[in-house]
C-alpha cells in the first residue's frame, strides 16, 4: 500500500474530484504578514507543531504513515520512490523546513489558527504553497488527489468565506504552487478563525507537502518609482550631496486612503514623521556614509493607519550610497629618456588620464613610448567605477636624461700587432665590449690591439644610470709571412718548382738572386740552376704592414752517385750510407738485403741514410745487396755496398 503524506495545513483532494480551482490571490499590494508559518529551518527532523495547530500525529522519520506528519528540510525515496524526493523547501532554501503529510483515512480539518485585531472593511489574503507528493505512475496512475478548502470563520463558527483548491494533480517533477484567496472583513468583526480542511479520503495518494502559510493585508496596487530613473534603486556616491524624490502610484480600491512612508532601520520598518503623501524627498549630504537606505509607502483606509495589521505596503525603493573607488595610481619610473613610461591605475571601470605635454589617455595602463625629460611631472587619473562614482588620484613620474655616447675613430685600419688609441665621451662611466685586447675596458680612452678585425661597443652611462652606446670598427691587416719552402734536389738540367707559401693582406712576391727562374714575381716559380743555388723569397704588402723573407736551397747533382762502402764504427767519418742525389727523385724506393735475402733497410721518398743497423742492432761486416727504383716504372738499379767495421 502506498503511504500518504499530509501537511498539517494541507487539505486532501477527493479521488472523485478532477477539476483544480484557480487561486484567487491578491492582485494588488500586500502588507506585512500577520501570520507567516514557514516552519523554520535547521537539521532533520524539525520539531513538532503545537497541539492547537493540528490533530495529526508527529513523526520524526522521513516518510510518515497515514495520519502522521513531519517537518523536513528534504525528503528522499519514500515508499519505493512513489513520492517525489525534495532537496529544499519551496523557496530553494536547502535548510528550510516544509511540512510533509500522509493524510488520514477520513476527510478532516487539519489546520487551525486565530487572527485578532483586524480592521473592519479591510481586505486580507489567506494563502499557502502546496505540492502533490505522489509521482504520476504511483497507484497505477490513479492516485487520490489532494483537495483542500480554505475557510475563514467568526469565533462562533459562522463561516465568512471559503475557497477550494480543487483536485491538485500529480506532476512528473516536484511542482510547488501557491493557493489561496482574499476577503474583506465586515464591520464589528476584529477576530477571525482560519481553517484548512482536507476533502479527500485516505487511500493510495492524498499525500502532500505544505510550506509558507500566510495571512496578509491586501489592497490596491502600489507602484513606487524614483524620479529620473527607471529603476527602484537610486545610485549616489559618498562625498557628493544628492537629493532623491520617490513617488508612489496608488490604484483604485480604498474609499479614503491614508499614506505613511517608512524607512528600514535594523531590519525593522519605522514610520517617517510627517511623510504622509505619495511623494517622499530625501536629502543626502556629502558626509553620508556609504550604505543602503530603504523606503516604502504604506497605505490603509482612513482611521486604520494606526494598526500594522491594516496596512498594505509598496515594494521597497532603495538609495544606494556607494563608496568612492579604492584607487591606485602608479608608474614604473624613474625611466631614462627614450625609454617607455608605464602608467597604471586600478579601482574603476573607466579611466581618464591627463599629464605633462598635453598627455591624455582613457586606458587603465597607458604607455608613453618614446619619452623625453619633458614627460617628467605629475599625472592625474579620474577613476570611475561601475556605479558612476569617481575619484581622482595621481602619480609623479621621473624621466631622467640619457647620455649621448660618441666613440672615435668610427672606423680604422691597422696592421696586425699595432695599437690604436680609442676615445669615448658623453657620460661618467664607460664599459667596452669585447674587453679582450684592450688596455682597459672601463675607461673612456683605452688602447686597442686586436689580432683580427673587431667591432668594439662602448656603453656610456651617467649618474642616473641611463646609458647609450657607440661603436668603433677596427679592420686589422695581417702582416706578411714568408716560407720559401723545403730545399730541393735536382739532377743537372732537370727543372723543379719551388713549393713556397705566404700569408697576409694585399701581398706581393719577389725572389732575390733571381737566377735561372722563370718568373721572380710568382710565389712558386720554376727554377733550373746548373749548380747549387740559394733562393730568397721576399713578401711585402701594399698596405704598408712590413715585409718578410725566407731562404731555400736548390741542390744540383751531376748524376746519381751511389757509395760502394761505409764504415759505421762511430768515428763520425763515413758512418752512414747516404745517397744525396735521391733528393731529385721524390718518389724513389730503396731496399737493402743481407746474404740470406732478408731486408735489413728500406726507404721510400725521403732522404734517409742507412746507419748499418737492423732492428736497432749493428750488422756484421760484409757485402749487402741493394735495389733502387728512382721513380715508378723506372728500370731498377741493383748493386752492393760493403759494410766495414
Amino acid at each position: 500500500m502506498v503511504k500518504k503524506i499530509c501537511s498539517l495545513f494541507l487539505l486532501f483532494i477527493a479521488c472523485m474530484v478532477s477539476r483544480e480551482a484557480s487561486a484567487q490571490l491578491c492582485t494588488g499590494s500586500l502588507g506585512d504578514a500577520i501570520i507567516n508559518t514557514d516552519f523554520g529551518a535547521g537539521s532533520n527532523p524539525g520539531p513538532a507543531l503545537g497541539a492547537a495547530t493540528t490533530n495529526y500525529q508527529y513523526s520524526a522519520g522521513d516518510c510518515p504513515n497515514d495520519g502522521f506528519y513531519t517537518l523536513r528540510s528534504n525528503s528522499n525515496s519514500c515508499f519505493g520512490n512513489t513520492w517525489h524526493s525534495l532537496a529544499t523547501d519551496h523557496t530553494g532554501n536547502t535548510g528550510g523546513y516544509f511540512m510533509l503529510v500522509n493524510a488520514s483515512v477520513q476527510p478532516s480539518a487539519f489546520y487551525l489558527d486565530t487572527v485578532r485585531g483586524l480592521c473592519a472593511n479591510s481586505t486580507y489574503e489567506f494563502a499557502a504553497w502546496i505540492l502533490n507528493m505522489i509521482v504520476p505512475s504511483a497507484c497505477n496512475g490513479n492516485s487520490i488527489r489532494p483537495d483542500i478548502t480554505f475557510r475563514i470563520e467568526r469565533p462562533d463558527g459562522t463561516v465568512l468565506q471559503t475557497y477550494n483548491t480543487g483536485s491538485i494533480s500529480s506532476t512528473a517533477t516536484p511542482s510547488w504552487k501557491q493557493y489561496g484567496f482574499f476577503f474583506t472583513t465586515p464591520a464589528g468583526i476584529p477576530d477571525v478563525v482560519l481553517r484548512m480542511i482536507n476533502n479527500s479520503q485516505g487511500g493510495c495518494g492524498n499525500d502532500l507537502a505544505l510550506d509558507d502559510i500566510s495571512f496578509r493585508p491586501c489592497g490596491p496596487k502600489l507602484t513606487p518609482s524614483i524620479t529620473g530613473t527607471n529603476s527602484t534603486t537610486a545610485q549616489l556616491c559618498a562625498g557628493t550631496a544628492g537629493s532623491v524624490v520617490f513617488n508612489c502610484t496608488v490604484s483604485a480600491g480604498f474609499n479614503n486612503p491614508s499614506f505613511q512612508w517608512q524607512s528600514l532601520n535594523n531590519n525593522s520598518w519605522t514610520d517617517i514623521p510627517g511623510e504622509t503623501t505619495t511623494t517622499l524627498t530625501r536629502n543626502f549630504p556629502a558626509t553620508t556614509a556609504p550604505g543602503n537606505f530603504v523606503y516604502r509607502l504604506t497605505v490603509a483606509e482612513a482611521g486604520n493607519m494606526g494598526s500594522a495589521q491594516c496596512r498594505i505596503a509598496s515594494t521597497p525603493v532603495t538609495v544606494q550610497v556607494n563608496p568612492l573607488p579604492a584607487t591606485t595610481a602608479l608608474n614604473d619610473g624613474a625611466v631614462c629618456s627614450g625609454r617607455p613610461l608605464q602608467l597604471t591605475a586600478t579601482g574603476g571601470a573607466t579611466y581618464q588620464w591627463t599629464g605633462p605635454l598635453g598627455f591624455s589617455s582613457s586606458s587603465a595602463a597607458p604607455v608613453i613610448a618614446n619619452t623625453t625629460t619633458g614627460n617628467s611631472g605629475k599625472y592625474y587619473v579620474l577613476v570611475t567605477d561601475a556605479n558612476g562614482c569617481s575619484k581622482k588620484d595621481s602619480t609623479v613620474a621621473v624621466v631622467n636624461p640619457a647620455p649621448t655616447a660618441t666613440a672615435t675613430p668610427a672606423t680604422a685600419i691597422i696592421c696586425q700587432g699595432d695599437t690604436l688609441q680609442l676615445s669615448a665621451a658623453g657620460g661618467q662611466n664607460y664599459a667596452w665590449q669585447p674587453a679582450t685586447m684592450l688596455s682597459s675596458s672601463s675607461i673612456a680612452n683605452p688602447k686597442a690591439f686586436p689580432l683580427d678585425t673587431t667591432t668594439y661597443r662602448v656603453t656610456v652611462s651617467n649618474s642616473f644610470g641611463c646609458s647609450s652606446t657607440a661603436t668603433v670598427q677596427i679592420n686589422v691587416l695581417k702582416k706578411p709571412t714568408a716560407n720559401a719552402g723545403p730545399d730541393r734536389y735536382i739532377i743537372a738540367g732537370q727543372p723543379i718548382q719551388i713549393m713556397a707559401a705566404a700569408a697576409g693582406s694585399n701581398l706581393s712576391y719577389n725572389w732575390i738572386n733571381a737566377l735561372f727562374i722563370n718568373d721572380p714575381t710568382l710565389l712558386q716559380p720554376t727554377v733550373n740552376p746548373p749548380a747549387d743555388q740559394r733562393y730568397i723569397l721576399e713578401v711585402s704588402t701594399s698596405s704598408g704592414c712590413g715585409l718578410a723573407r725566407d731562404t731555400m736551397m736548390v741542390k744540383v747533382y751531376n748524376g746519381l752517385h751511389i757509395p760502394s762502402a761505409f764504415t759505421p764504427n762511430g768515428d763520425n767519418i763515413n758512418d752512414n750510407w747516404n745517397i744525396p742525389a735521391l733528393g731529385a727523385y721524390p718518389k724513389h724506393e730503396i731496399s737493402v738485403f743481407n746474404r740470406f735475402g732478408e731486408m735489413v733497410f728500406h726507404n721510400a721518398g725521403a732522404l734517409k741514410a742507412w746507419n748499418g743497423k737492423y732492428k736497432g742492432n749493428p750488422l756484421p761486416t760484409g757485402a749487402y745487396v741493394y735495389l733502387l727504383v728512382t721513380e715508378p716504372g723506372a728500370v731498377p738499379i741493383r748493386g752492393s755496398v760493403l759494410l766495414l767495421r
